[in-house]
């Protein structure tokens, strides 16, 4: 079966290139689809691995191609005359090769592969929604992509909590893989609709947003959307202060004051059905194990094994995290530490220059623009990947493909953007340039 969905999904390629220059008007709905899809991958099974290892315990489990990933490149064979540069693709590059070299001296060197075929497909993504994003249209298509998404999953959030979930997922494997995927919609989602634009699709993931996140009942989910949306309509108001923002900022604020008993049921409801055992915390076992492993292998265990290797070199049993398959398959809960474990200090330095690299390009593009609504959708992006920054401090979900392809979304929205706005200036400093010639060139007739 696998092999007929990624025949079909080859097929996708020609097929997709074809009709989006045929049809340049309806190029949209093929945006919104495509941000769509990372909310309905699973359920909709479109993805399918040439060579799979489902019984691997690290985050890739092997060679995966995604109906995606072949959207994404007919976007970037459709759209050969829409350049994107951006140091970005250079950092990407430096965690590929990071990630290549670690099979080298790694137990399992085709588990390092996986994670280089995975990087190899998010700059693949990057590219893709930069070009999409050199339109005006790209960036409201693909936050309406992405809100409808929220919107299937708060449907999901409900029906499992309806069934008695005491933490529910949607059709994430996780609720922590959920709840960092919804910083990614919220932040520029509200930012836009701080700024007033015409479409409605934003406001249906704003409103989706506390759904998940209290049924999700992750704490770190509830309090950095919580501060994060606080932050967001500060600095919004700040850049450029409007009376839809105030109104908008204080409903928000009471909205956020209402949600606080909801989230506390929620989380009381959580500890309930599952209580901490005792004195035992696991986060600090696992972060015991992680600096071990780090101690002992400066240039990382290798790409995609960390589980692997906690258990086989015993760094789980001297951190002493408890015997139980959830616990021992599990990955030290702070992105940070596992990069670093994992591909050392130079994969660690890599990453580190990931987050920032386009959160620096999206605040300096929100800040030296203010009069542009353009640089509100930037000022959100830029919020959204502080707080996604900070979650990895507490999660290492990151490195899923589920929230990268999230991360490439933004990054290229980012990266459109900025080429975007810099176009716009060139032609407004050429048109200044010809007025002045032209100008001149009329004083010297008068003179004459």
């Amino acid at each position: 079966m696998k092999w007929v969905f990624l025949l079909f999904a080859i097929a996708t390629v020609p097929a997709l290139m074809s009709w989006l220059r045929g049809n340049p008007q309806r190029a949209p709905l093929v945006w919104t689809a495509m941000a769509l899809l990372p909310f309905v991958m699973d359920p909709w099974h479109l993805k399918a691995a040439p060579i799979s290892w489902a019984m691997w315990p690290g985050y890739v489990k092997g060679m995966e191609v995604t109906l995606l990933d072949t959207s994404a490149l007919a976007i970037v064979f459709t759209y050969t005359n829409v350049r994107v540069r951006s140091p970005i693709f250079a950092i990407l590059a430096a965690l590929i090769l990071i990630s290549l070299v670690t099979m080298a001296y790694s137990a399992v060197p085709m588990a390092a592969f996986f994670y280089a075929w995975q990087l190899a497909r998010i700059a693949l993504l990057v590219a893709a929604f930069a070009k999409i994003c050199h339109d005006d249209r790209g960036p409201a298509a693909l936050i309406r992509g992405m809100s409808l998404g929220l919107c299937v999953q708060a449907g999901f959030t409900i029906q499992q909590y309806l069934k008695g979930w005491s933490q529910t997922p949607g059709t994430f494997d996780h609720q922590n893989l959920l709840g960092m995927v919804t910083h990614f919609v919220v932040f520029p989602a509200l930012a836009i609709f701080l700024a007033g634009g015409k479409s409605r699709a934003p406001l249906l993931g704003i409103l989706a947003t506390p759904v998940v996140a209290i049924l999700g009942a992750s704490r770190a989910t509830l309090g950095l959307i919580g501060g994060g949306i606080a932050v967001l309509l500060f600095l919004s108001i700040v850049r450029r202060a409007t009376s839809r923002k105030s109104t908008i900022a204080g409903l928000s604020l009471i909205g956020l004051l209402a949600m606080v008993p909801l989230a506390q049921s929620s989380l009381q409801n959580r500890f309930e059905r599952k209580p901490l055992v005792g004195n035992y915390d696991e986060r600090a076992a696992f972060n015991r194990a992680a600096k071990m492993a780090i101690a002992d292998h400066p240039m990382g265990l290798g790409a995609n094994q960390y589980v692997v290797a906690a258990n086989v070199q015993g760094y789980s049993d001297r951190a002493g995290v408890i015997w139980n398959s959830g616990s021992r398959s599990a990955n030290v809960h702070n992105t940070y530490l596992l990069v670093r474990a994992e591909t050392g200090f130079l994969g660690l330095a890599a990453f580190i220059a990931l987050l920032l690299t386009p959160m620096m390009i999206a605040f300096r593009a929100a800040w030296a623009n203010r009069m542009d609504p353009r640089g509100d959708l930037m000022l959100g992006l830029g919020v959204c990947l502080a707080v996604v920054s900070i979650h990895c401090f507490y999660e290492w979900v990151f490195v899923h493909y589920s929230v990268q392809m999230m991360f490439a979304m933004a990054t290229g929205m980012i990266i459109g953007i900025a080429r975007q706005i810099s176009l716009a200036q060139s032609k407004v400093r050429k048109r200044g340039k010809t007025r002045k010639r032209a100008d001149g060139m009329v004083e010297v007739h008068e003179t004459v």
